[in-house]
């Protein structure tokens, strides 16, 4: 499809007329003015200009086409003589020919982008097309040596240029070429240095990576030249084309050479006039294949005019075969071609506008959003800066130490910690079985028999009565006899206090890793974007930091050492409750001891703990590394597995007692009559008492039989009822322990219920006064202390020193990344606000 077949709003008007004149030609030069303007401005490194460009290898006819194009002669060689870009921008407004260069200056030397792109006049407008030449070479001269002044290369000769040791191979930086002729049709172009194979590897890859650049862009026009007397298979431009465009919609083909066809060459003559009416199916495009026939050597030394040129190809094609034959006429010549390329450029600038005004304030919002995340320069003094940082900074991490900061990571994550702690040291109870084989039973570690602890210390060790036995044994000095030593239940209460130590240390080393990283995070925010500043004030924190980790160190030494002697409580009730409560407990397993047996493996035991969906309790490793102390969240506390937790209640199998086993219970009849009534009540209830206090047996059994007499009197009240008629009145279940006969063992018993009943005493104790002690040694003191620390050591330190005010502009001096980048981000503001400003101009004035 030809081009000059399309219909769109960039199209002239067919009238006929000369269109130079028109509506349609005035705003097509209003466009490329405005695209100009664009790429002066770096627009091209922001948004994706509508362009054309000029591919292909060497010896291709790429220059000559150039030259047919622009009407001017650019610099030849052997090898390669093009080493940067060259945009050629025609304009047919002007009533006389001349020509401008500049230079477009937009990356550095290692080819990055500049922060700002300037364009530089090179030399005087010129107004003799054979001066042109030599200006080229100048100005790609100066593009290939940065360093060296433009203006120094504006007199050298051919021969001098040709001489030049070059600072650089390749160039992206751009030789702009301006030509008012009244002759030229209004288009722009950029010629790329010609594709390379036979040269050093980095040579080609630097070509071949320039090409690539200009080519992958959506609104890129890539013209690729194809000389005819070649395979088309074997271009590399054609490669790299179809490469940037797969579908062919934005390349055009130019067959260059078709007078090198020689009479013979009839195969390949008609392959390429298939090429050219669009009937290869191996090659086609959009938009088509053009062919042109270019001035060669001999004719180039003639100086030909354009016309001349244009007038003998055009008899070329007009009286040669097969060419003569094609009937689009449109697609030989350059005249066809250049206004073809033309519209074609105007339409997709006409159809690009919205979107790039669309793209620019997207640009634009980004960088303004990105420009405003950045700190505002200082405009306090730097004294007043620094000072009131470090109030701040103070008063946000008291608010932290008291939790009334709306960030609360301190405080939950300690709580977490203090959880953890509080488990572990439950962990530390005694493992009293009051057995003569205890490793036959279960652990008894409540007084009701409904939990048993998951978490044990592996420091607890498991006693039965006889290790009670020889701790008493192994302490008895002058005692009276029947006397326990008071020191066998110090011994036996230190084996617990000494195994403190280490959960202590491990929670107070993870507060200390909380604490450093709350310590991080704030010093980062008060004092990170001025670098010198944060690094100072954050060593004389960690200072101050490690003063008061010390302190604490030693504050929770010596709250560990209180629980080590003398083993003292005023909390004397509850002490003698749960000594009662485990004396009693001990006797009850004593009698039963089957129901305390160890469960068997495989084998189904009633003393088996309830499974977790139960309502029993939920477990975890009590004896994490440090580490895992300190990733703790408060999220995390819920889920904490609490000591004290109990298993929920079950029902316990019940027989109701009758007349006759109060007979029964003793050895005969006369027997029963020998006894006191408080005798004989007694050994009526003790089935009761032992029911009472034995511990639950699940069985099916059990659970019928509490249906079955669960609306009769149980033999615990029954008990209770006969001890009141007996005047024993104001009596619970528990008290009915008490009626058991003495144990042999008796006096091993009561150190285990003592031992064991100091044990939850200090236990409740010490889970308050270590994190009480933590708290107050470490956050609260580090809190009090550290503003006056601080300034005291910044005014020490500064203040005393001959130049406090060079020090306190150092200690805020900026970040140079900050810095750079509010410069980069202002730098480019502006353009994309020029930019900006001139496509919406364009848009209202035309």
């Amino acid at each position: 499809m030809s081009l000059s077949s399309q219909s769109g709003s960039a199209g002239p008007p067919d009238t006929g007329i000369d269109i130079s004149t028109t509506d349609y030609a005035l705003r097509r030069r209003e466009l490329m003015r405005m695209m100009s303007d664009l790429k002066s401005m770096g627009a091209e490194a922001l948004i994706d200009l509508p362009s054309v460009v000029v591919i292909g290898g060497q010896s291709a006819g790429k220059s000559s086409l150039v030259e047919a194009v622009s009407g001017i002669n650019v610099p030849r060689d052997s090898g390669t003589c093009t080493r940067c870009p060259m945009e050629c921008t025609m304009s047919s407004h002007a009533t006389s020919w001349s020509c401008s260069i500049s230079l477009r200056l937009g990356f550095d030397n290692n080819g990055r982008d500049l922060p700002r792109t300037t364009t530089v006049s090179f030399g005087r407008t010129i107004t003799d097309k054979n001066e042109v030449e030599v200006w080229l070479r100048r100005a790609q001269s100066a593009i290939l040596n940065p360093n060296i002044p433009s203006a120094t290369f504006h007199t050298r000769t051919i021969e001098e240029l040709r001489d030049t040791r070059n600072t650089l191979k390749f160039s992206r930086n751009v030789v702009c070429v301006s030509i008012e002729d009244p002759d030229a049709t209004d288009l722009s172009f950029y010629d790329l240095p010609g594709l390379i194979q036979n040269e050093e590897a980095e040579t080609v890859a630097l070509v071949k990576s320039l090409a690539e650049h200009y080519t992958k862009k959506g609104n890129t026009i890539i013209l690729t030249t194809i000389p005819m007397s070649d395979d088309m298979e074997n271009q590399q431009s054609m490669s790299l084309a179809r490469a940037a465009d797969p579908d062919g919609k934005r390349t055009i083909g130019v067959l260059t050479k078709p007078d090198t066809l020689g009479v013979g060459a009839i195969n390949q003559r008609r392959k390429w006039v298939e090429i050219i009416e669009g009937q290869s199916q191996d090659h086609r495009l959009r938009h088509g294949f053009y062919c042109v026939r270019l001035p060669d050597d001999a004719e180039r030394t003639q100086r030909l005019s354009r016309a001349e040129s244009q007038r003998r190809a055009a008899e070329y094609f007009d009286t040669t075969s097969p060419w003569n034959t094609v009937a689009d006429r449109h697609r030989f010549g350059i005249p066809g071609f250049v206004s073809d390329v033309s519209r074609l450029l105007i339409q997709l600038i006409e159809e690009a506008l919205p979107r790039l005004r669309e793209d620019i304030d997207k640009l634009l919002a980004q960088c303004n959003k990105d420009f405003d995340a950045l700190p505002p320069p200082l405009a306090n003094d730097p004294q007043i800066e620094v000072l009131g940082r470090i109030n701040a900074f103070c008063d946000v991490f008291k608010s932290f130490v008291n939790g009334s900061h709306e960030d609360k990571r301190l405080a939950q994550r300690n709580r977490a910690l203090y959880s953890i702690f509080k488990r572990d040291i439950r962990g530390t109870a005694p493992d009293f079985r009051p057995f003569e084989r205890p490793e036959d039973y279960v652990p008894l570690d409540d007084t009701q028999g409904k939990m048993i602890l998951t978490d044990r210390d592996p420091g607890v060790q498991m006693m039965g009565i006889y290790d009670i036995s020889r701790v008493i044994h192994e302490a008895i000095g002058w005692e009276l006899p029947n006397n326990v030593p008071y020191q066998a239940k110090a011994n036996l209460i230190a084996q617990f206090t000494k195994l403190w130590v280490t959960p202590s240390e491990r929670c107070l080393a993870g507060i200390n890793d909380v604490l450093d990283q709350v310590i991080d995070t704030l010093t980062n925010t008060h004092f990170g974007r001025f670098k010198v500043l944060e690094r100072y004030v954050g060593d004389l924190i960690r200072i101050q930091v490690g003063v008061c980790k010390a302190h604490a160190q030693e504050a929770v030494k010596t709250a560990l050492a209180l629980e080590t002697t003398p083993h003292y409580t005023q909390n004397t009730h509850y002490l003698q409750t749960l000594s009662e409560k485990w004396l009693a407990h001990y006797k009850t397993v004593r009698i039963r001891p089957s129901q305390y047996k160890a469960p068997v493996r495989h084998t189904r035991q009633a003393m088996q703990p309830i499974p977790a969906s139960s309502g029993s309790l939920n477990t975890t490793t009590a004896y994490e590394s440090t580490s895992s102390y300190a990733n703790l969240s408060e999220a995390m506390i819920s889920d904490l597995p609490q000591p004290m937790e109990m298993a929920s209640e079950v029902e316990y199998a019940v027989e109701e007692i009758r007349p006759s086993e109060v007979v029964r219970a003793y050895d005969s009849p006369r027997a029963a009559m020998s006894y006191t009534p408080r005798e004989a009540v007694a050994h009526a209830v003790r089935p009761a008492i032992e029911r009472a206090t034995s511990p639950p047996v699940l069985s099916r059994a059990s659970v019928t039989a509490s249906r079955v007499y669960a609306t009769s009197e149980t033999p615990e009240a029954k008990a209770l009822r006969a001890l009141a008629e007996a005047g024993y009145a104001n009596l619970s279940i528990q008290d009915l322990s008490r009626l058991l006969p003495p144990d042999s063992r008796e006096k091993e018993l009561i150190v285990m219920a003592d031992v064991r009943a100091y044990f939850h005493v200090a236990y409740k104790r010490i889970i308050d006064h270590i994190p009480l002690t933590i708290e107050h040694a470490l956050h609260h003191a580090l809190a009090e202390q550290l503003s006056r620390s601080l300034l005291t050591s910044l005014l020490t330190n500064v203040a005393s020193g001959p130049n406090f005010s060079e020090r306190m502009n150092e200690l805020v001096s900026e970040d140079a990344s900050i810095a750079q980048k509010r410069t980069s981000l202002s730098t480019r503001k502006q353009r994309l606000s020029d930019i900006r400003r001139r496509l919406m101009t364009f848009g209202s004035s035309v």
